[in-house]
């Protein structure tokens, strides 16, 4: 046994984004290398930072209802308290190298218009479906700094907005409170800097959502790693 569950249908009720068809509007995301007004950086130290822009992509409701139909689903398997057990979230994975463009057009765009901004050269997209205010993901800080220094990690965020927390990592000995944005609907998250070595982040679980909540990470230098157990998008 693997753990996988089968990959979902769009008529799964409980991912359904309950929203007018009519009122979708056409995906589009805001090219931060051509001058964003709406970024915000914030500095958790002197090496580590988190860029923040709402509504970065427009159509986000459209792009939230698409992926969920058609993306592989799978659920992982994780090992807590020496048990291995259902991570409570569902994944997918594409990457440059896997022989298919990017499930949709503007997650191209998107990817393009990060690469610019921040000078590296992101080719692979992590996705993370948070289903109700059940799913959630522990504190942790990203794969990437195994492999690079100051790796740059993008979150953009569709369906309804989660808190995710950002905290020194208890191991640096810095202390103090958690920071949180609220992400949602469109709205970009960049963690850069130091960040993944010296901080660790989390979306914790929630009494009460709106709707569910897609993550979409785009990662740079990736593109031959997969997350052991995830969804991978090679439909051509």
């Amino acid at each position: 046994m693997t753990g996988l569950t089968a990959p979902l249908v769009a008529t799964d009720a409980e991912l359904i984004w309950q929203q007018c068809l009519f009122a979708f509007e056409e995906p589009k995301v805001i090219d931060v290398a051509a001058g964003c007004s709406g970024l915000t950086r914030t500095w958790l130290d002197e090496t580590s930072w988190v860029d923040y822009v709402p509504r970065w992509l427009s159509g986000a409701d459209l792009v939230f209802a698409e992926l969920v139909a058609k993306l592989p689903w799978r659920q992982r398997e994780v090992t807590m308290y020496d048990r291995r057990v259902a991570e409570p979230r569902l994944t997918a994975w594409w990457g440059s190298t896997c022989g298919a463009p990017e499930p949709l057009p503007v997650l191209e765009e998107a990817r393009a218009a990060l690469t610019r901004h921040y000078s590296r050269p992101f080719d692979s997209i992590g996705f993370n479906l948070y289903r109700n205010g059940r799913d959630s993901v522990a504190w942790h800080a990203d794969r990437e700094r195994y492999f690079h220094e100051d790796p740059v990690v993008a979150i953009l965020s569709t369906g309804a907005p989660r808190a995710l927390h950002v905290r020194p990592k208890p191991s640096q000995g810095k202390g103090g409170p958690s920071l949180t944005w609220h992400i949602g609907q469109g709205d970009l998250l960049v963690m850069g800097g130091a960040c993944q070595h010296d901080f660790e982040h989390c979306v914790p679980k929630a009494a009460h959502v709106e709707g569910p909540r897609l993550s979409i990470m785009f990662r740079h230098n990736m593109a031959d790693w997969q997350p052991p157990d995830s969804g991978t998008y090679n439909q051509a």
